[in-house]
Parts: structure tokens; sequence; C-alpha cells
């Protein structure tokens, strides 16, 4: 989720594909039930869930109580785990983080059955709670790739704007529509107007020039506006029906009356995001937290519930999407945030980066069921 979301990072939040504003090689941690292949969408605001009818672990047990613990790739948290932890700023989590880190220095190769002793050895689990105790929300986010240009051209028409000189994070500066018509900032790169908007929903991306050259456009600022997600406005007005709100079909609708049409529904949204080029590593974007966020192993969540660097385990099944997988559960590493993630039971998962990850991600909406995972004094 970077500054608000690394991938994100604008905290950014493939957060809620469009009403929200970033791997490893062993298998995820999910269970997606075959389905016909999903396309971005873009979520709308839904009473809370009940939550489904799993037993719930008692409070202080081991995570070997964890409804799905036998199917878990334990080696893959275990991975996922040790390479983001030392975020923590808890001393609890920084032992047992010096504690991973002396296994996998030690043990060539970490083996699964040591990975998942470590877990059950060094935690216990407690459930987050929602203030109603329904069901929270679990979405997912990507890191987009784009194509761009280094000058203008009838079709790639919208500046990748610098962040202002002397910005400060917090400071209200004009909306999208007036710093659209009068560019404040260097132009860093040119792209078409409805890409560079679901780059700033993600907070961050990829993108590649004409000549195959590569760069990473990552969040430096924005213009302090609060987010409003088009989706709904734009079923309202009856330029999309109402179940047809999916981040392919806004994209599409943005693409098909790119101009004055579109510009004017963009500007629904008043929040800016300015970036910085940066090399492409072709490696994964860095989150809230400042380290690579390893895909489908890393949420982004409410900090005032949350800190950089917590174990979770996440359940969550059912989507309601068109398209939606089955369910997903597995244990993550809390590394991001975004200015929509909020609440105690609410996560955003990073699916990766690229077109197929953006696919997936767009179709995850399923209420959501946390368990932190507390260190064993």
């Amino acid at each position: 989720m970077t500054a608000p979301r690394a991938v994100n990072i604008q905290g950014a939040v493939f957060a809620l594909m469009v009403t929200l504003l970033a791997a490893c090689a062993t298998r995820p941690p999910v269970t997606p039930s075959p389905t016909t292949p999903p396309s971005p969408t873009q979520p709308r605001p839904e009473p809370p869930r009940p939550l489904d009818p799993t037993p719930v672990p008692t409070t202080g047990t081991s995570p070997a109580a964890l409804p799905g613990w036998d199917e878990e790739d334990h080696l893959a948290a275990f991975n996922a785990f040790a390479d983001g932890c030392r975020v923590s700023r808890d001393s609890a989590i920084r032992a047992q983080c010096d504690r991973a880190l002396h296994i996998r220095q030690t043990s060539r190769p970490v083996t699964p059955s040591m990975a998942r002793a470590f877990f059950e050895a060094g935690f216990t689990v407690v459930e987050q709670e929602t203030a109603d105790g329904r069901a929270g929300l679990l979405t997912s986010y990507f890191a987009p790739e784009y194509p761009a240009r280094r000058t203008q051209t009838a079709e790639f028409d919208m500046p990748v704007l610098a962040a202002p000189a002397g910005w400060r994070r917090g400071q209200t500066l004009p909306p999208r529509a007036e710093i659209e018509a009068a560019p404040p900032t260097e132009t860093l790169a040119w792209m078409r107007a409805e890409d560079l908007f679901f780059m700033q929903i993600q907070g961050s991306g990829y993108l590649t020039f004409e000549d195959g050259s590569k760069a990473r456009a990552a969040y430096a600022a924005d213009n302090g506006q609060t987010f409003v997600g088009i989706a709904t406005p734009m079923a309202r007005q009856g330029l999309l029906p109402q179940n047809g709100t999916s981040g392919e079909a806004i994209r599409g609708w943005l693409a098909a009356h790119r101009g004055s049409e579109a510009r004017a529904v963009m500007a629904l949204n008043p929040r800016y995001i300015f970036f910085r080029l940066d090399p492409d590593d072709g490696g994964d974007p860095a989150g809230a937290a400042g380290v690579p966020l390893p895909a489908r192993r890393s949420i982004a969540v409410d900090p005032t519930h949350w800190r950089y660097g917590d174990l979770v385990w996440i359940r969550a099944d059912g989507g309601n999407l068109a398209g939606a997988r089955g369910s997903y559960q597995g244990l993550v590493v809390a590394l991001d945030t975004g200015s929509a993630i909020r609440g105690p039971v609410r996560a955003d998962l990073y699916m990766g980066r690229g077109d197929a990850a953006g696919e997936e991600a767009g179709a995850v909406r399923h209420p959501l069921r946390m368990w932190r995972l507390v260190p064993r004094r």
C-alpha cells in the first residue's frame, strides 16, 4: 500500500479495484475452486455477511487448530515471514524473526516439516473480530503493467506527473480535474487516460516504452483529496449496468469515451497520485513496510489494528463477484496499507504483477475471518 500503498501503494489498494484506490515460487496459500477466468472488478459496498460455520480455535491454542492448517504450504509461509519479519517493531515478533533467520542460516534446506514446527512451537492464535461480530472483507490488488510513451500522442495523452516541489504528506492540493487541466509539475511519461487512472488507484505500476525499455512508476505524492470510487455513480448514471461495474467494464467504457466524457467521469474521483520513475528490477514492488511484497503471501491492513510484520491466518470463502474463486486461506504477512483498508477484519491480498494477477484480483470480494499469530513468550 509505500506511502499510501506501494502497490497502493497508495495504500494503496487493489483494495477494491476501483472503489479503492502491489512471489513465492512455491504453492500459494489459496485453495481456489475451478471457475471461469475472473475479470478485474470494482466491488460496491454491501452489508456485512454472517461468519462461516467453521469452528473457532480457542484463543491461545496452537496454529495446528486453524481450519485448513494441514493443507497449508508451511514452507512458502515460512519464507514469506522470514523475508519480511525484520520490519516489525514488536520485540516478541522480532525474537521469532531471529529464530526463523537462524533456521534458514543453519538448515539447508529448510523442510516443510521444519517450517510447520516453527509456527506451531512459536505461536498461538487469536481470532480478530468486527464490532458487530460478523464477517470482515477480503479484497485483492496487484502491480499493473502498462504501455507508455516518452512523448505525447493522440492516444497516449495523459501525463504521468512528478511530485510537486516541497510536497508534505497531508497537504491538500487541487482536485483531479484542476490538476489535469493545468499540470503543475514535470511530466515523466505519457499514458492512456484509463491506464493512468487505474494505475493511480493501485498507487504504482510498471511501464513499458515503445523502445522496449521498462520502468517502475512508484508512488511519490498525492493531492490530499478523499478517494471516491466511480463504479456506483457510473451505474446510477446508466453508463454501466448495476451488475456490470467490473474493472474491465469500467476500463472499456473509459477507453471508448476517451476525451471529455471519460475525463468527466474520472473527475468524480478527486484524488490524484504523483509518481517517480525507478528501474524495473523484474521483482515485486515494496509495500508500505518498505520490503518487496511476496505474491499471495502479503496483505495490506489497517495500521490502527495491525503492525507491519504481523503473521496472519486468513480464511475467506464464497466470493460474490463474477468469476470469483471459491476460497482463499493461508498464512500471510502484514506488509502494506491502503487508504480504504479500515477495520480489524479487513485485508487486501497482494496477488502479484501483470494481467493474470489483475484478472484474479478483480474478482476477490470475499467474506473474511482473520487470526493473529501471537508469539509465545
